[in-house]
């Protein structure tokens, strides 16, 4: 798994990011979701390096085998600001100033934060089965509430904590087959972990209160994403059932974007590689004006 990258820790202050990384070419972060690490990409950053990218996968704070710092009853220290600020960072300490991201599930909600809050050091942006969280949060139905209602779990005091450590291989079913069993294993070790629980509970309790009042602010200032974006969405998972076409509500947010769906489940990156490598590397092709890249 990940044959030829390299692997390293980054400090950013106050987290330590665990990042794999290879390739020579215009630079590309990819952002994992829940609750994945940076392996989930294991099938699709080769190709991606193959195609000619320099390719960057960490973990994000709090997740997998990156830290953060504690937690605080305001949940700041998991917000997606507090998230995207860690991959500029990491970025920079590999030498890139400006490059291209992907963000899958909750990776998707830190791709919008950081090209909102960071739009110089984004050249194209890719969105994989997401929509800004306060798009979700406006369109509660009772289906959206049958099918989601963990977000509202994850977002109780302590008891959440309870219920998932006690049995985390019953919470979080994973199929090695379908993951590949190196993925599995790394992402099995993760959920065992109290501290990656609690963080990626954070992740979600700050999506519905720091997070979404950040997205409320930028929204009312009609503050939207001017790179080329990319949306692409699984067709035998749920977002399009739910919202209809998700790229018109993306345009909302942004002013360049296209899009479409892919045959597979929410785990696009392992059920579907080869698909979403070769729509993600003919998308991350640099064109002049991305010329400042390196």
């Amino acid at each position: 798994m990940f044959e030829g990258f390299q692997q390293t820790r980054v400090d950013v202050g106050e987290a330590s990011i665990f990042v794999r990384f290879a390739g020579d070419g215009p630079p590309v972060v990819l952002l994992h979701g829940h609750p994945r690490t940076s392996a989930t990409w294991h099938r699709v950053a080769p190709r991606l390096v193959k195609a000619g990218h320099t390719v960057v996968c960490p973990d994000l704070r709090g997740y997998g085998r990156s830290r953060g710092p504690r937690f605080t009853a305001d949940h700041a220290g998991y917000s997606k600001r507090a998230v995207a600020g860690d991959v500029v960072a990491v970025m920079r300490q590999l030498g890139h100033d400006r490059f291209a991201v992907a963000g899958h599930d909750r990776g998707g909600s830190v791709a919008l934060r950081l090209t909102l809050d960071h739009p110089d050091a984004v050249s194209r942006v890719a969105f994989l089965d997401c929509l800004p969280l306060t798009e979700h949060l406006s369109r509660i139905t009772t289906e959206f509430a049958t099918q989601w209602w963990h977000w509202f779990f994850f977002a109780q005091p302590d008891i959440p904590e309870r219920v998932i450590n006690a049995d985390p291989d019953s919470w979080y079913r994973g199929d090695p087959d379908v993951m590949g069993p190196e993925n599995y294993e790394e992402w099995r070790q993760a959920t065992r972990n109290p501290d990656v629980v609690r963080a990626m509970l954070e992740d979600y309790r700050a999506g519905l209160t720091v997070d979404r009042r950040h997205e409320e602010t930028d929204r009312d200032a009609d503050t939207r994403v001017t790179c080329p974006t990319l949306v692409l969405w699984s067709l035998k998972d749920d977002l399009e059932d739910l919202y209809g076409d998700p790229l018109a509500i993306w345009r909302r947010w942004a002013t360049n974007v296209r899009g479409h769906g892919i045959d597979s489940g929410h785990h696009v990156a392992e059920q579907a590689p080869e698909a979403l490598a070769s729509d993600l590397a003919a998308f991350f092709q640099p064109d002049p004006a991305d010329s400042d890249q390196r």
